[in-house]
């Protein structure tokens, strides 16, 4: 959905540290199976448990094995659930009107006004979605790397893990004052079992602000679908899973 892609710049905006030297972690690879999904389950939510009616956690997806399909899961529901929050918080700054003082463009435009957010995306230039969407799409490259000091989350990886930003010949070639995986060192001298509770709250965190998300755009665009949100949220008659007003992979084609 559009308000979500636009808002996932958000996590990138506040997401780069400098890293001259990529930072030493743990390279015990991470082989996760039905079983641990199951434990975590019970941590996670001990009353619905282990819950999996479509049998995702037996898979082999692209003739992989069963633990690389369950790393691919596991990371995709993290970076979703991340995405999800940022776009639930965002929506509610926008609704409220609330927006930055200084101009949003170089030649002075200001941010819209709108407080409808679906609207709202509507409302700013094709210029700032195109750099919106670029920095996603390099956010995604990166994230995809495997590197000595980072497995990928389907080779042994840890699961919502991101390579650091390196700087140097075989890096970015600029310093950058962030990472994205822990900017501000928060975690650093965290015990390990601090850790996995921070991992637990986040993805019971992403899953609700999915479901938020999604109630947020179910009332705008069929207004009374979502009783709790009726006279809540705004109505939107576009399309909020098309990123552009405009169908420029269909322009060509007369569609």
């Amino acid at each position: 959905m559009k308000i979500c892609a636009a808002l996932a710049l958000a996590a990138t905006a506040s997401a780069f540290q400098s890293a001259s030297k990529p930072a030493v972690r743990s390279s015990v690879a991470v082989q996760e199976s039905k079983a641990d999904l199951e434990t975590m389950a019970k941590k996670l939510n001990p009353i619905v448990g282990f819950y999996d009616p479509l049998n995702l956690a037996e898979a082999e997806f692209w003739g992989t094995s069963n633990e690389a399909t369950i790393g691919f899961l596991r990371h995709a529901e993290i970076k979703h659930g991340r995405v999800a929050m940022f776009a639930f918080v965002g929506y509610i700054v926008h609704a409220n009107g609330i927006k930055f003082p200084w101009p949003m463009q170089m030649d002075g435009s200001p941010f819209p006004s709108e407080t409808n957010p679906p609207a709202l995306w509507d409302a700013i230039s094709m210029d700032a979605k195109w750099q919106i969407f670029s920095v996603i799409a390099f956010l995604e490259f990166w994230s995809e790397l495997s590197t000595p000091s980072n497995k990928h989350y389907m080779a042994g990886g840890r699961p919502g893990d991101f390579p650091d930003f390196v700087s140097g010949p075989e890096g970015i070639p600029h310093p950058v004052p962030f990472n994205y995986f822990d900017p501000f060192k928060l975690s650093k001298n965290k015990s390990a079992e601090a850790k996995e509770r921070g991992l637990l709250v986040e993805i019971n965190n992403g899953r609700l602000a999915m479901i938020g998300i999604l109630g947020f755009l179910q009332e705008e665009t069929l207004p009374g679908s979502v009783p709790a949100l009726k006279g809540i949220v705004g109505s939107y008659d576009g399309e909020v899973m098309a990123p552009f007003s405009d169908n420029i992979l269909g322009k060509p084609f007369g569609l």
